[in-house]
């Protein structure tokens, strides 16, 4: 009897690992929802949402909301990234796990403009891949790494976009990103430093950052 109950127990785990679920992917760059067709994921992701809210001395400039599969991993990833003086990024991330399931929305970290001890290079360049100045930025709360982004798209008019600032490790961590928005490839990578260490990452998130920013400065 024991034999047959572990047999039926690991048949029930093996179903349950191996089941994919379907998920809404969509994104919007002015609401805080948005719906679309359902996909079916990979084994091991779940369903997600991304919240990226960017501000302009306190006011918000723009959000972009998205869902789609996600690692399981990443259901709780959330950070920030502050350049220019004014400008600051904060991104969030949730997740459910039915199909089609509607996550919450994303919590975002929580503002925080003391000053930390750090301090960066701050320059934005269009139309680049590389920029460098002799201005600086404060590095505030949880913004420990200095960051160089840069974003360019391929699609029927190619661009780019370079940004220094201030970055929490969460993004730096994200590394690059391949994005792909009405047949337009996004490709976003993120370089950091903490004192003379280079840090790269290398996971890939579909979050929105890097296109929400290009939008923004161009």
């Amino acid at each position: 009897m024991r034999s047959v109950f572990g047999f039926f127990c690991t048949l029930s785990a093996l179903i349950s690992t191996c089941h994919s679920l379907s998920c809404i992917r969509c994104i919007s760059m002015t609401t805080d929802s948005c719906n679309g067709p359902s996909i079916t994921c990979p084994a091991d992701q779940v369903c997600g949402a991304s919240y990226t809210l960017t501000t302009a001395s306190g006011v918000t400039a723009s959000q972009t909301y998205s869902r789609d599969c996600v690692p399981k991993q990443y259901c709780t990833f959330n950070g920030s990234m502050g350049f220019a003086q004014n400008i600051r990024a904060r991104i969030g991330f949730s997740c459910c796990s039915t199909d089609n399931c509607l996550p919450s929305l994303p919590a975002l970290a929580a503002e925080n403009n003391q000053p930390n001890g750090l301090v960066c290079r701050s320059c934005i360049s269009a139309d680049s891949e590389w920029c460098y100045t002799d201005d600086t930025i404060q590095c505030t709360g949880d913004e420990n790494m200095c960051l160089l982004q840069t974003t360019k798209n391929r699609g029927s008019v190619s661009s780019s976009i370079a940004i220094r600032g201030c970055a929490t490790k969460s993004i730096c961590d994200l590394g690059r990103q391949v994005v792909t928005i009405d047949r337009v490839n996004y490709i976003t990578n993120h370089q950091c430093t903490s004192g003379s260490v280079p840090v790269f990452g290398g996971i890939f998130l579909p979050i929105l950052l890097g296109i929400v920013l290009t939008k923004l400065l161009c």
